[in-house]
């Protein structure tokens, strides 16, 4: 049957074409991984969703529903911060994570994209006092399992 399509006129070239899309799609597929749920703002779910681009660089997109504010944590804090860990280069600041509610709702929802040389095997969100810090604090809000 190989050969019959094959030999057919432009049969090779749709064979060729459909193979380059599967490789595509394929070598580009998102990994998607969910948080795990929060003792600490149990209502709280997300996602993380993770790409190796073209210059091998990793692609990091989050998206956060039911975040409660930081200020009405327990003892309260002024931010959440994103960190990543990696196996070679330890734990690494990816940045703030900015909370908003939408118009016709008062779930505060929140997202960040980040991009790292470094591969994560862990994702963490952590409330801080300030978000320009070096190391996480105890206070762990969402966390994945090893990626």
């Amino acid at each position: 049957m190989m050969n019959t399509i094959l030999s057919t006129k432009g049969g090779f070239f749709r064979c060729a074409a459909a193979l380059f899309v599967v490789c595509v799609l394929v070598g580009s597929c998102a990994r998607k991984i969910r948080f795990d749920t929060s003792s600490v703002v149990p209502a709280a779910q997300g996602t993380v969703k993770m790409k190796k681009d073209n210059n091998g660089n990793h692609s990091i997109k989050i998206d956060i529903k039911h975040l409660a504010d930081p200020a009405r944590l327990q003892p309260p804090k002024s931010v959440y911060v994103v960190w990543i860990e990696t196996a070679g280069k330890g734990t690494q600041n990816l940045g703030q994570l900015k909370t908003s509610s939408g118009m016709f709702s008062n779930t505060l929802k929140a997202s960040m994209e980040a991009v790292s040389p470094f591969k994560p095997t862990r994702i963490f969100i952590t409330a801080e006092d300030r978000a320009n810090i070096e190391y996480p604090g105890s206070y762990v809000v969402l966390n994945t399992h090893s990626l």
